[in-house]
């Protein structure tokens, strides 16, 4: 079966179907070819006990997060705060804290180095300009280091660099030394600073969607109607400048004018293109892997926590479950925790079998909340990397010397293909804000160029 259109979008994740959404209010053609038999990408819901739907994917929105509010608003979704009553708790070490507010009372030599450290990260993301890094007045120095290495020579006690590893397992489901120094001070910068990605009320965990943030992508599908073709994995593009033939296994054939490949960097180079991309473009996707991380939902026949006086959030810097939260549904039934297993932890993880790795991750959850986070009623989890069409989580991010030698290739198109995903942001990249934003984007280039 052939089809046509004006443009296709590959991929119906949140950056494909804002795209999509955006050419069609523009008087454009376009269909959305989608390889699961789902929209959503990396934002997907499934349902508890009792029918609740819980988010296994991203989830969380907050202050500044401008482009996916608007969807918010558009949609008719409300949100809810993300529950942070009572006492945090925090494991560093041998150290274990509990804790209101934001900070715990640390040893003060190590909250000073935390401090310190953090305002350096800080004040080079500032430096560094989110459309372009590679053009930064440090940037080759940045490039061509790890982030391990910068926060070795940066944080000077061994908790202050625990700290960071935990963080950076926490916002990139990786580990320092797997990335750029200046892919790691850019991804900073275009959220604001550390404490926009880390914290929970004020930050980019505040806020939940009530019904799950697949509903984003959901009611964006619903306008869309019948644009949107699922079961249709892209296998080959043929392009030239006067337009594109786009093949999927099992799905139409599709010519236009235009093309947006709206998927993460790695997925995209496993599309054979005819002729061949350019070389900078072949080796920017090449050195973009994806983080890593098995999430795992954790629910009980109530939030007993909170009738403990804590909020269930909680940190380690030694445990696999290394960062939980409350992720109870709106309605407070049932209670839930949410915890990650991210970079090396869901590295081994992946390795368990599905009981050895839902004794650990209870087992962690008994160390920070006691015996009665012993018997769930559900044990939900999705190892993202194992997922055909995602490959990983949170996102993709730039291994050292990517972003000095081939960065420009991350958003510049190539004759009738333009690049959407949130890895392409230049504000919440890596975050559904960051997909909003570069689905806006492409159509924005798109839209002029069929007239």
């Amino acid at each position: 079966m052939e089809r046509s259109a004006d443009v296709v979008v590959v991929g119906g994740g949140v950056a494909g179907l804002v795209a999509a959404r955006d050419l069609v209010q523009g008087g454009a053609d376009a269909l959305v070819l989608e390889a699961r038999d789902r929209v959503g990408g990396r934002v997907l819901n499934e349902e508890l006990p009792g029918g609740a739907p819980i988010e296994v994917g991203g989830q969380w929105v907050g202050p500044g997060q401008d482009q996916v509010w608007a969807l918010i608003k558009e949609l008719g979704l409300r949100t809810y705060p993300t529950y942070v009553d009572g006492e945090h708790i925090a494991e560093m070490g041998s150290s274990r804290y509990q804790y209101t507010g934001r900070i715990p009372r640390l040893n003060p030599l190590l909250l000073a180095d935390i401090g310190q450290a953090q305002h350096r990260l800080n004040r080079l993301a500032r430096q560094i300009a989110a459309t372009d890094p590679w053009r930064a007045p440090r940037a080759e120095e940045l490039d061509t280091q790890t982030f391990d290495t910068w926060l070795r020579r940066t944080a000077h006690t061994a908790g202050g660099r625990a700290f960071f590893r935990l963080v950076t397992e926490s916002v990139f489901s990786a580990e320092p030394e797997d990335m750029s120094a200046l892919w790691a001070a850019f991804y900073v910068g275009s959220a604001g600073g550390l404490d926009a990605l880390i914290n929970t009320a004020g930050g980019a965990q505040q806020d939940r969607v009530v019904g799950g943030t697949q509903r984003i992508a959901l009611g964006l599908a619903e306008e869309l109607g019948d644009r949107v073709v699922l079961d249709a994995p892209v296998t080959d593009i043929d392009w030239q400048p006067s337009g594109v033939r786009v093949v999927t296994r099992g799905g139409p054939t599709v010519r236009a004018r235009r093309a947006v490949v709206a998927v993460p960097p790695p997925l995209a180079a496993r599309i054979r293109f005819a002729p061949g991309l350019p070389g900078d473009r072949d080796q920017l996707v090449q050195r973009m892997p994806m983080g890593r991380v098995i999430k795992v939902n954790v629910a009980y026949d109530e939030p007993f926590w909170r009738h403990a006086g804590r909020s269930g959030q909680a940190n380690s810097t030694d445990r696999p479950l290394g960062t939980v939260f409350d992720n109870t549904p709106f309605d407070g039934s049932p209670g839930v925790l949410v915890g990650f297993l991210e970079g090396r932890h869901a590295d081994t993880g992946s390795r368990m079998d599905h009981d050895e790795r839902r004794i650990q991750v209870i087992n962690d959850l008994v160390g920070y909340f006691g015996p009665r986070a012993r018997n769930p009623l559900a044990y939900i989890e999705r190892d993202w990397a194992e997922e055909e069409y995602s490959r990983g989580c949170y996102g993709a991010f730039a291994v050292p010397g990517t972003l000095t030698r081939f960065g420009p290739a991350l958003r510049k198109p190539v004759g009738p293909l333009h690049w959407a995903g949130t890895e392409t942001a230049t504000k919440w990249a890596g975050y559904i804000d960051g997909a909003a934003e570069s689905g806006h984007r492409v159509a924005g280039e798109i839209l002029p160029e069929l007239s």
